[in-house]
């Protein structure tokens, strides 16, 4: 069986030793880009190789660019490989927050052709939780080959975004938290605000009190009422920087909603152009 959303800690546990499985840390902090690399150091998966947002998930920082611009898919494919990744195996990716960036990793392999990824539900806090293993070893294993096929459909440039809202084309689902979605907070980028008629669905609301997502009907209902049941087609998710818009993105596959795409420079990309319309407030 493919896992190509979610996977329990207790399927992942019974796979430990399944060869054809390749379990990914994507664990990473904003304010501390080594502190990921350096939980991974100190605990991990079994099996776990470690996946670091800024050298392998994004390319370098530009000036028209957002903080974590789409990788090198050239690069990522090789990594991938190196990683021991083939186009058959099944790759789990996990973090220890909720999702918010293994779900970066995930909507890329899926972006790259790769439908057999899914994260961790709960991540490595609830694995923990229920008392599984975790190591300090470094995993041994051996490089792959991995052919990617890009769709670069499944994700919006600035300028199309601004196209299809001027046209109500599509429904902008920003997955910030409100105090930034209003601008009455900004301890990130310089401006402070949101892309004018982008709706605000902090991507914290997908998850339950334990960290784990919300049931699928749980989540198409409050998908469905937040877009007023538009096709998820025509739904595109966004965030600071491209990240944690993969959040509501998976959590609206988790719920049967599936199509909906990303706007990947997010709102530190939009902000780059003085031209573009900032608004603030709630929606």
């Amino acid at each position: 069986m493919a896992y190509s959303t979610l996977i329990s800690a207790a399927t992942l546990a019974n796979n430990l030793n399944n060869s054809n499985w390749v379990i990914i840390d994507c664990r990473f902090s904003l304010a501390d880009s080594k502190a990921g690399h350096k939980a991974y150091r100190m605990g991990h998966l079994p099996g776990a190789r470690y996946a670091d947002l800024n050298q392998h998930l994004s390319s370098p920082v530009k000036p028209y660019t957002g903080r974590h611009p789409l990788p090198s898919f050239t690069a990522l494919t090789k990594q991938l490989g190196l990683w021991g990744v083939s186009n058959r195996s099944q790759v789990v990716v996990y973090d220890d927050a909720g999702g918010a960036f293994a779900g970066r990793l995930w909507w890329l392999l899926r972006t790259m052709g790769h439908q057999q990824v899914a994260v961790l539900d709960g991540g490595i806090r609830h694995w923990q939780k229920l008392g599984l293993p975790l190591t300090t070893g470094l995993p041994k294993f051996s490089a792959n080959q991995f052919r990617g096929y890009l769709d670069n459909s499944q994700w919006l440039t600035a300028g199309q975004v601004e196209n299809a809202l001027a046209t109500n084309r599509i429904t902008l689902i920003d997955a910030r938290m409100p105090e930034r979605y209003a601008g009455l907070q900004e301890p990130i980028d310089p401006v402070a605000g949101h892309v004018p008629k982008a709706i605000n669905r902090p991507f914290v609301l997908n998850l339950d009190k334990d960290g784990l997502f919300l049931p699928a009907g749980q989540l198409r209902a409050q998908f469905n009422r937040l877009t007023n049941s538009r096709p998820a087609e025509q739904v595109v998710h966004m965030c600071g920087s491209g990240v944690t818009g993969c959040h509501n993105l998976l959590a609206m596959e988790v719920a049967g909603l599936s199509g909906s795409r990303l706007y990947a420079g997010s709102w530190s990309e939009w902000i780059t152009n003085k031209n573009r319309a900032v608004s603030t407030g709630s929606q």
